[in-house]
């Protein structure tokens, strides 16, 4: 921390002026930080509301990328794009059977979390 730091604690009301852990709960805490990283890569995945849609809907049943398109009233290839990224994200998998491909959900974790936001989204109203 430089010198301006604690001139700038000084002269902000806003800031505090005791420092509550202890050196030794700052290693700690800092290491606590290394357990949520990279999951903002899987929320901003979610933060599209088309691939959330596509998640919600494999969630129900494994569906191809046509049942998607017409479903979501879509083209095949913005479906297949918005499929690709979650398949990088290892939110969805897929199943050959001939020529046809269908999709599903990697695992359940996925539609936990969407439940999870739809209970609290329900909370505010």
């Amino acid at each position: 921390m430089g010198k301006n730091f604690k001139t700038d604690l000084n002269n902000n009301p806003d800031l505090c002026d005791v420092f509550n852990p202890t050196e030794s709960n700052i290693e700690g805490l800092r290491n606590k930080l290394l357990e949520v990283s990279g999951l903002s890569e899987i929320f901003k995945v979610l933060g599209d509301e088309t691939r959330t849609k596509i998640l919600y809907l494999l969630a129900h049943c494994r569906l191809c990328v046509c049942d998607i398109a017409v479903i979501m009233e879509m083209s095949l290839p913005a479906v297949s794009h918005h499929l690709r990224l979650l398949k990088a994200h290892r939110l969805v998998k897929y199943t050959r059977e001939g020529k046809m491909v269908y999709y599903s959900l990697d695992d359940e974790h996925i539609i936990n979390l969407i439940r999870e936001a739809q209970a609290h989204f329900a909370e505010g109203r």
